[in-house]
């Protein structure tokens, strides 16, 4: 047995919590049609938010936080192993659309047809990453 591999130890904690909220928060949005619609569509902005489109959510995902398309390496730093798969999938059919519409309106994105899709795999992206913030003691 002393010729096994040594397992990696599990993730414990998050080295940067703040941007994690941050992620967390970018997908509880995406996963939200009705606060997309109020809010980037009529601008009718909630308490204490006075700017938010679908770009700033892209941007923190792919460019600033950098979990998508490849969520492998923000783990530790962002995000559990546990989560990888369901960001990656998302990440898949987001990118996909944002290759396919490019620089257009968040209105074009909304009414595309395959915009359910990247609400759905947000909603469950949303549903595994808060599930862990709650276990853990930090959602």
């Amino acid at each position: 047995m002393e010729d096994l591999a040594i397992m990696e130890s599990p993730v414990e904690t998050i080295r940067y919590g703040d941007f994690r909220a941050a992620v967390v928060d970018a997908l509880r949005v995406l996963a939200d049609p009705e606060y997309q619609e109020r809010v980037w569509i009529r601008h009718e902005f909630p308490p204490g938010i006075k700017y938010d489109e679908l770009d700033y959510r892209v941007h923190i995902l792919f460019d600033d936080m950098v979990v998508l398309p490849d969520p492998e390496p923000a783990i530790g730093a962002l995000i559990y192993p546990d989560e990888v798969d369901t960001l990656r999938a998302l990440g898949a059919v987001f990118e996909s659309l944002i290759d396919e519409l490019g620089d257009v309106g968040d209105a074009e994105y909304l009414a595309h047809p395959r915009w359910t899709d990247v609400v759905r795999g947000a909603a469950e992206a949303y549903r595994v990453l808060h599930a862990n913030d709650v276990a853990r003691g930090a959602g």
